[in-house]
């Protein structure tokens, strides 16, 4: 089934015409429902969506400046390869967020917060139980913001998360990996029970090895799936 078959419907997404068909074609891509290097038929996303070609080209548009859509002149449009040099930098620049911002949370966070991701990690640990892959991962994902947002710098959600993008779609290629996603659910405990220690050093250290573990996995993917990674120079 072609990606454009598996785009999610508009009345899912909030805003405009032209932001909803963003969010759509970009939950399509981040999901690997696009997969790296696939074409982009703009007719198709129409059909599928309802919509005229404007606010779909649009949506190229924006998706291309976010370096998630590759537009080739006399080629076609296409999903943007996955690139190892953007997955780096983009868990550099997470890590150096997402780690100062464990150490300064754990010294300032309150019992509400607390409960707050005490629920978060139950509702993960059950889909899990559940096999439920994607549904883990927006768990997952709230769970970062919320320890963002403790910061009380309201920026700091949304900044990380472009940096992420690319890390994003790359996550989904190692979802299958045997045991991955426990071993996930038991970093994610190990940096609740140092936010609950209120213990600054053991929470940068967990955000650091929870973060830097990804890397170990893409580095023999991209010998074994080649295809869908650029090579340095070539889109």
């Amino acid at each position: 089934m072609h990606g454009a078959a598996r785009l999610v419907p508009l009345d899912q997404f909030q805003g405009s015409l032209g932001q909803r068909v963003y969010h759509s074609l970009r939950s399509a891509i981040l999901t690997l429902s696009y997969r790296p290097g696939e074409v982009i038929r703009k007719p198709e996303i129409c059909e599928r969506l309802g919509v005229s070609r404007s606010p779909v080209a649009d949506a190229v548009a924006r998706l291309a400046s976010d370096g998630l859509v590759d537009v080739v002149p006399q080629a076609g449009t296409f999903v943007a390869r996955l690139s190892m040099t953007d997955i780096r930098e983009g868990a550099f620049i997470r890590e150096a967020i997402e780690v100062a911002a464990a150490e300064l949370v754990a010294t300032q966070i309150t019992d509400d917060q607390l409960r707050e991701l005490r629920r978060n990690l139950m509702i993960q640990e059950a889909l899990l139980a559940d096999g439920d892959q994607q549904g883990f991962m927006e768990l997952d994902g709230q769970m970062h913001e919320m320890i963002l947002s403790f910061t009380g710098f309201p920026r700091l959600p949304q900044v990380s998360q472009t940096a992420w993008l690319n890390v994003h779609r790359a996550r989904q290629l190692i979802l299958p990996v045997q045991g991955r996603l426990a071993t996930t659910l038991a970093e994610h405990r190990a940096i609740l029970a140092a936010l609950e220690a209120r213990d600054p050093v053991a929470a940068r250290h967990a955000v650091q090895q929870h973060l830097r573990q990804l890397l170990t996995y893409l580095h023999p993917l991209e010998r074994e799936r080649p295809d869908l990674f650029s090579v340095q120079g070539q889109p």
